[in-house]
């Protein structure tokens, strides 16, 4: 059989890396887990819905399923430089590269915050560095 690795970057084969996520079949533990998912869901595309529905309700705001859908980037790869998880609270710093529609390459550095509703890892927000 054929392994197919995960776009995250984590070296696992996709189908028990980001597609459970992705499918539905299982929730994210971490919040590694989750900004690993979340990226293939942005790099594969087609995936909005999870996009939202592991967005938190506080601040997913008028997001909308089109917006998520967009495919005018191609996202290279993800590098997490690093992530702490306290509690019902987390946070992981990564950097993802991507082209735009011209073939341009971009770095989207971001700090990302989570939170942990019962049971349920979901996104905050993000703060931006795109200096680096």
């Amino acid at each position: 059989m054929l392994m197919a690795l995960c776009v995250c970057g984590s070296k696992k084969d996709y189908s028990v890396c980001c597609k459970p996520f992705l499918t539905g079949k299982a929730k994210a533990r971490t919040v590694r887990q989750l900004v690993r998912s979340r990226y293939a869901a942005y790099a594969i595309g087609g995936h909005a819905e999870y996009l939202l529905q592991t967005w938190h309700p506080s601040t997913a705001g008028n997001i909308k399923r089109a917006q998520l859908n967009t495919s005018e980037f191609r996202w290279d790869s993800l590098q997490i430089l690093g992530y702490q998880q306290k509690g019902n609270l987390g946070q992981v710093e990564f950097i993802a590269r991507y082209k735009d529609a011209e073939g341009e390459d971009h770095i989207h550095h971001e700090i990302s915050l989570f939170q942990r509703l019962k049971g349920v890892w979901y996104y905050l927000n993000g703060q931006l560095d795109n200096q680096r």
